[in-house]
């Protein structure tokens, strides 16, 4: 809470009402971030610390809610049935309404020490691997120095920061947006963790996950083998049908699983076991048949192995949907802003983490470069549930390198690098550039149409939202091991 505390203060004085100039906006809100970036960094690498998984980020989600009611704004926690989800608004008269996302979800079974060298943390089960810790603060940094511009010069409109758990696989902001808490907002803005700063307009895989539970009969695995069913041999059966279609499916298709539970002894016949898995392609329609398939391999490896199965849809979500208007406004201030340049230290850091990476990694010095704007149709790489939002509302986003040059996400290298002030550098570039972006949308009208009207325009005709995750209430329990639920 002295945290809490240190932040309202420097809210208080961070602008003088009346002492902006009209064309010295943007550099206000900078200076704000830049003044109040060790408070940010604080809170993020606190974040980094909890790790918390998916649905289970009790702290880090109220660590942000608190930082956010401080500055002024008005909470709603536990919306869309989901208790670490929530919203945070502050508006003055009438005007345009720009929602900025914000994460916080670790991954499960990855964990890492702020060191450029493996060095694993034994009391830790989950690591910041795709860099959420920075990417919620950085986006409650950016909310907080709109608002505090806005409360300054008198700016009509609303700033409303969404507090959005479990984007890795859980889906988290496909139920707030079946919820229709993004129904009323003119734009959206987010970004990302990555090894680049970027604002190229790109969409993405669509993607369907499910955990398939085998049940059988146990048995003594020597002495009464015939009297057994295994749970594990369905699961083993339906994995190599799966292998086995891969060569009949299209050739943008992802399909990837894991298998959570197989037994506990060679000696006992597993009377359970479950797989989770991944189903990817660009278009959602081909995810849905390419899943169905799947499942259809499920009911065969039952079938043949003599035992039940029943499967429960973990999550779905769209492709994104581009928006090349709020794309060139976002490359416009992240080429203002620039990237990320390193101390010595930081230096030094990154080169001997670089040593763990490809040989063909680019240099370091390529944090400090600002990315060719380009613009992909096309979706590929990952899945994000930001997705399910831009087909909701006008969304826009960007990369800022928290990242070694050459990181992949999901890596312990990006944990070691989000662990330290590489990654808090690349959230302070986030912040500013998105800050700088509402800054764009609330005073330019123009800007908010241009973008309203491109997104109605990639809405196919009589098109009507149905989550691919269907009517299910959110899977709270996800994170949680398989037997345990």
């Amino acid at each position: 809470m002295l945290r809490i505390k240190l932040l309202s203060i420097l809210f208080l004085v961070a602008f003088v009402p009346g002492q902006l100039s009209a064309q010295d906006h943007k550099a206000a809100v900078s200076d704000y971030i830049d003044g109040n970036a060790g408070a940010y960094s604080e809170i993020a690498q606190e974040i980094w610390d909890l790790a918390e998984v998916g649905y289970l980020e009790t702290q880090s989600s109220a660590l942000l809610a608190e930082t956010l009611s401080a500055a002024g704004f008005e909470i709603t926690n536990g919306v869309a049935g989901i208790p670490t989800a929530f919203v945070a608004n502050w508006s003055r008269g009438d005007g345009p309404v720009v929602g900025i996302l914000a994460e916080y979800d670790a991954l499960p079974g990855i964990t890492q020490d702020r060191h450029p060298l493996r060095t694993l943390i034994d009391h830790k089960s989950a690591g910041h691997a795709c860099g959420h810790h920075l990417f919620g603060t950085g986006s409650v940094a950016a909310a907080i120095a709109t608002k505090q511009w806005m409360e300054a010069t008198g700016q009509p409109g609303e700033i409303r920061l969404y507090g959005t758990p479990a984007e890795e696989g859980g889906a988290g902001k496909v139920y707030m947006v079946r919820e229709g808490l993004f129904d009323d907002v003119d734009v959206i803005l987010h970004w990302h963790p990555s090894d680049s700063n970027s604002a190229s307009a790109r969409s993405s895989l669509a993607n369907k996950s499910a955990k398939f539970r085998f049940y059988g009969l146990s048995a003594h695995a020597a002495s009464a083998p015939n009297r057994g069913r295994s749970a594990l041999d369905g699961v083993e059966a339906m994995n190599h049908m799966v292998n086995l279609m891969r060569e009949h499916v299209p050739q943008e298709t992802r399909i990837h699983y894991v298998i959570t539970s197989g037994g506990a002894a060679p000696n006992v016949v597993p009377d359970f076991a479950e797989v989770y898995y991944y189903v990817r392609h660009p278009d959602p329609e081909q995810v849905n048949e390419i899943f169905d398939r799947v499942a259809k391999t499920a009911e065969g490896a039952a079938m043949g192995t003599g035992t039940d199965m029943d499967f429960e849809v973990i999550h779905g979500i769209y492709n994104v949907l581009p928006n090349v208007s709020l794309q060139e406004a976002i490359y416009l201030n992240l080429q203002r802003v620039g990237g990320v340049d390193y101390t010595p230290k930081e230096r030094e850091f990154a080169e001997e983490l670089r040593q763990a990476l490809p040989e063909n990694s680019p240099p370091v010095d390529e944090a400090s470069r600002i990315q060719p704007l380009t613009i992909s149709e096309r979706g590929g790489g990952g899945s994000t549930d930001v997705a399910d939002v831009s087909w909701a509302v006008a969304t826009g986003g960007m990369t800022a390198a928290t990242w070694v040059p050459g990181t992949s996400a999901h890596s312990w290298q990006a944990i070691a690098a989000g662990g330290t002030t590489i990654g808090n550098k690349g959230m302070i570039v986030a912040a500013k550039t998105l800050a700088m972006t509402a800054v764009d949308l609330l005073t330019n009208p123009q800007l908010v149409e241009s973008a309203k009207t491109e997104h109605q325009q990639r809405i196919p005709d009589d098109w009507e939202y149905e989550p691919l995750l269907g009517d299910r209430k959110p899977p709270l329990d996800y994170r949680l091991p398989a037997g345990t639920r």
